[in-house]
């Protein structure tokens, strides 16, 4: 322990151990330090049953709310923890706090800075020492911060956003990124962190779904448990040992396929596609990891918002998978049930109908859930009910080792970004890039020894000398631009010229910021025309595009928008790059984006382009040196990319009917989900099944021979799909079943092996059971999911 205070846990004695928890007990008194719920040595459920029996109405209530917007309440002017303020204002105790590293509540940090390590450590500390010495029963508050793709706080290491992390097609990869942020994270003495979001993502249009590990749902489920697997750590055990974290599942469900794309929109989504689509990833991180804590999400699904839908929370989550942890709500969901979706008349029955549907606790502030204690004393709620929320959010509790050892480790905390957060947060970077074209090999760039001839290369583009991070961004000690990562490669090798081009958004391009105004396009036009002479006597001109942090964002209100009505890109950017196409150089699109590339006179006209997403705080070393051939890119894409709005909704798991074409366009996508090519070529040979025919319950191991046929080591991702030929439901067209990144030398050649599961031949029937039907099935193995060599399989009755 770095820091001086911490409380001891008092001995307990053998009698008190024995002691029923289930037994009445004095709720006024402070219970003896011997009481069971302070004994480690008992069962979880033994010590939330004493300290449940023990607790006041007003005491379990106030477990199962949270403050956040209230902050400044419990302050002092200088900001710090003020435990008369606290007692003042919640005498009955805090369940949890939201994002100690923020001061205050929903600002942007860039407006009101956040606290730094060492503020943010004491915040945790005064806090902690409050509940357990000044409220009656010393129950420690549990602490919750984002950490989307990385802590959301200052000095924290900023990894790519979600979806750039998706296509790594890495789950081992994922693991370690989340496993570094669960340490960072615990070192600051907080126990819960609100991700991974494994919404499977449909439609380009929403702006979270740079959140998002993309569209198929076995791709999400991979890399949503090796995120869990990361943060709590391997196996299905919830309780969380030293330097993990609680992770929280988000959000459930449906929230990836909004109406209109437009976020907390109804999701017009069947029962069968939300089995077959949806459910599929929350079921596979429940059924194999601790998981014990799960976001119900804002939408609505038939009539039904999820925050009141007992059949999704109940039935399904708990009843059918078995999951016995916590559903949080999202922030601010319940009240949404008066104020938005108007099937409450009040927050306090809003709170009531979330309860009954089985939402335990009220995120971030507790605005409909504070109304709970009047609900029980009138007889509209039963305290049964109650009950039951509170015991599962002081099993999280006792699950996370709160009562024995709730305190920041101050030391720990401040190696936090350091160099080994660093070096991942660079290789994580690296193998997110995708390349998408690379016409006449004009990657990578060739660059000469020191002392030889210095080619001139323009870096132009408004996303060139920033390093856009993403939503929910974290602060990292230093965040590397592109501009500054090729200078930093280049050196004096050669001549480099920057132009900005066109500036996207007027302002800061902060993700928390309103209101979002394009550019001047006179003061844009002007800015090109300053591009095309900076570039025109370069030898390669490398253009930075895409989006920035607030023209695809979560739109959390009807003043903050995220979400859009076109997939192009905004602004005077498609001027830019045909401006400086006109001087005839090479150009090299790099794009940066949190969204699906759908850029077709791009995609045409660049001589090669390179998707990079928002890459982390290294994403400018790590785009240097894939455009120098230091790094051979072999990421791949987690979504389709549509070539128009029209094409919506655009996934490659379609149904057999679907996609019979159009009249005067294309019906297939821009670029394929799961495309991705590479600095070298790879050829793959015929699969081989380990066996030809199987039987239901039963998986089988498809096997092909890939070789690097090129002259460069590189990446090749080998994908698996299925498809039931025959069935008495309608099934996709092919389904992702099987996945392995290899890496390769020149002229090497592997033996790849993948095993199918036994579920994945299952299918939810015309009766809504889950079966497996005998017949003829195509397996199908490639490099992307167009470009695929297929393979007989017989499941036989």
């Amino acid at each position: 322990m770095a820091l001086a205070g911490p409380l001891a846990q008092p001995a307990v004695s053998q009698s008190a151990a024995a002691t029923t928890a289930a037994a009445a007990t004095d709720t006024t008194a402070r219970p003896p330090a011997d009481a069971p719920y302070r004994n480690a040595s008992l069962p979880t459920a033994v010590r939330v049953a004493d300290l449940l029996s023990r607790m006041t109405l007003e005491e379990k209530v106030a477990q199962i709310i949270t403050v956040w917007d209230d902050k400044e309440e419990i302050q002092a002017a200088d900001n710090t923890f003020d435990p008369a303020r606290a007692s003042a204002r919640y005498p009955d105790g805090i369940g949890q706090i939201a994002r100690p590293s923020d001061i205050g509540g929903p600002t942007s940090p860039r407006v009101v800075r956040r606290r730094n390590i060492e503020d943010s450590v004491q915040y945790v500390i005064d806090a902690q020492r409050w509940a357990i010495e000044n409220t009656r029963l010393g129950i420690p508050v549990l602490f919750h911060e984002e950490s989307l793709h990385g802590l959301a706080a200052r000095d924290a290491t900023a990894f790519p956003q979600a979806i750039g992390l998706a296509s790594t097609w890495d789950p081992d990869l994922v693991r370690e990124v989340n496993d570094l942020i669960a340490a960072e994270v615990r070192a600051r003495g907080v126990h819960m962190v609100l991700s991974p979001v494994v919404d499977v993502a449909r439609d380009p249009r929403w702006g979270r779904i740079e959140e998002t590990f993309g569209e198929d749902p076995f791709l999400v489920g991979e890399l949503g448990v090796a995120s869990v697997e990361g943060l709590q750590g391997v196996g299905t055990d919830p309780h969380i040992g030293e330097g993990q974290v609680l992770a929280t599942l988000k959000h459930m469900t449906g929230h990836g396929q909004p109406e209109s794309g437009t976020n907390v929109g109804p999701a017009p989504i069947s029962e069968r596609t939300l089995r077959e689509m949806f459910f599929p990833p929350f079921h596979e991180v429940v059924r194999r990891t601790g998981i014990s804590a799960v976001m119900a999400s804002y939408n609505e699904i038939d009539g039904i918002p999820s925050h009141a839908n007992g059949w999704l929370l109940n039935d399904v989550l708990r009843g059918e998978w078995g999951y016995q942890g916590a559903v949080v709500s999202d922030y601010y969901a319940i009240e949404d049930l008066q104020r938005v979706h108007h099937i409450a008349g009040s927050y306090r029955e809003a709170a009531e109908i979330s309860l009954a549907a089985g939402v335990d606790v009220d995120l971030p502030q507790g605005a409909g859930f504070q109304h709970l204690v009047q609900s029980v004393r009138e007889g509209t709620v039963r305290m049964e009910a109650v009950d039951r929320a509170v015991a599962r959010f002081l099993t999280m509790k006792f699950n996370a080792g709160l009562f024995e050892n709730p305190w920041p480790d101050l030391a720990e905390a401040q190696r936090s970004n350091m160099a080994e957060g660093v070096a991942l947060a660079r290789r994580a970077a690296e193998r997110s890039l995708i390349l998408l074209k690379n016409d006449n090999a004009t990657l990578p760039l060739a660059l000469p020894e020191a002392g030889g001839e210095r080619p001139t290369i323009a870096v132009i583009g408004p996303n060139a000398d920033v390093a856009r991070l993403g939503g929910y961004y974290g602060e990292p000690r230093v965040a590397v631009s592109p501009l500054e990562g090729i200078r930093a490669l280049v050196g004096d090798r050669a001549n480099i010229v920057h132009a900005q081009g066109v500036e996207i958004v007027q302002g800061d391009s902060d993700w928390w910021d309103d209101p979002v105004v394009l550019g001047d396009p006179a003061e844009n036009r002007r800015r090109i025309a300053a591009a095309v002479e900076a570039a025109r006597d370069a030898d390669t001109i490398v253009l930075f595009i895409g989006d920035t942090e607030k023209t695809s964002r979560e739109g959390w209100a009807a003043n903050h928008l995220g979400d859009r009505t076109d997939l192009d890109l905004v602004g005077e950017q498609n001027e830019l790059f045909s401006a400086l196409k006109a001087l005839g150089k090479p150009i090299v699109a790099v794009l940066v984006n949190g969204r699906p590339p759908s850029y077709p006179l791009i995609a045409a006209e660049a001589d090669a382009i390179l998707e990079t997403w928002y890459a982390g705080e290294q994403q400018g070393s790590a785009i240097a040196d894939a455009l120098f051939g230091r790094v051979n890119p072999g990421g791949k894409l987690p979504v389709s990319v549509a070539r128009e709005v029209g094409q919506l909704p655009i996934f490659y798991n379609y149904k057999p009917s679907a996609r019979r074409g159009y009249l005067f366009a294309e019906v297939s996508p821009l670029y394929p989900f799961g495309f991705g090519l590479s600095y070298t070529t790879f050829a793959f040979g015929a699969p081989q099944l380990s066996a030809t025919t199987i039987r239901g319950g039963e998986g089988v191991t498809v096997t092909v021979p890939v070789t690097n046929s090129g002259s460069m080591a590189g990446d090749e991702v080998v994908q698996v799909y299925l498809r039931d030929n025959i069935s008495s439901v309608t099934r996709p067209v092919k389904e992702l079943v099987g996945f392995q990144r290899v890496t390769l030398q020149p002229g090497e050649t592997r033996q790849v092996a993948i095993t199918i599961r036994p579920d994945a031949f299952a299918l939810w029937n015309r009766e809504m059971q889950r079966v497996v039907e005998p017949g003829e099935f195509t397996i199908m193995v490639g490099p992307n999911s167009a470009d695929l060599t297929s393979v007989a399989l017989t499941v036989a009755e």
